[in-house]
C-alpha cells in the first residue's frame, strides 16, 4: 500500500557531501514524521534524524552540525543533506515513515530498502 523509496547514496570521500532523497507513495492520508536511519556492518539501527509534519527536527549528536533533514510536504518527500562526512558515517541508510492510511484508524511505520553511503579516508 506505500512504498518509500530511497536515492542518492553513494561513495564518497571524507570530508564530501551527499543528499539523500525518499518519496513516499500509496494510499496516504497523513504523513506524521518522517526519518532516516542507519546501520553499520555489525551494529544496530539508529536514528539519524527525524521531522515532523510541522517541521520539527531532531538528530543524533554524531550528526548534529552535519546533517540536516528537510521534507516537501506537498510531494510527500524528505531529504536528508549529509555534509562534511566522516568514515563513521559509513552504513545503509534507511528512510522511514509513520503514517496514517486512507479507510483506516491506526498510525503506520514503513521502512524504505536502503541506500548505501560509504565514506573513503
Amino acid at each position: 500500500q506505500v512504498q518509500l523509496v530511497e536515492s542518492g547514496g553513494g561513495l564518497v570521500q571524507a570530508g564530501g557531501s551527499l543528499r539523500l532523497s525518499c518519496a513516499a507513495s500509496g494510499s496516504i492520508l497523513r504523513i506524521n514524521a518522517m526519518g532516516w536511519y542507519r546501520q553499520a556492518p555489525g551494529k544496530q539501527r539508529e536514528m539519524v534524524a527525524q521531522i515532523t509534519s510541522a517541521g520539527n527536527t531532531n538528530y543524533a549528536d554524531s550528526v548534529k552540525g552535519r546533517f540536516t533533514i528537510s521534507r516537501d510536504n506537498a510531494k510527500d518527500t524528505v531529504y536528508l543533506q549529509m555534509n562534511s562526512l566522516k568514515p563513521e558515517d559509513t552504513a545503509v541508510y534507511y528512510c522511514n515513515s509513520i503514517l496514517s492510511l486512507v479507510g483506516f484508524i491506526s498510525v503506520y511505520q514503513y521502512w524504505g530498502q536502503g541506500t548505501q553511503v560509504t565514506v573513503s579516508s
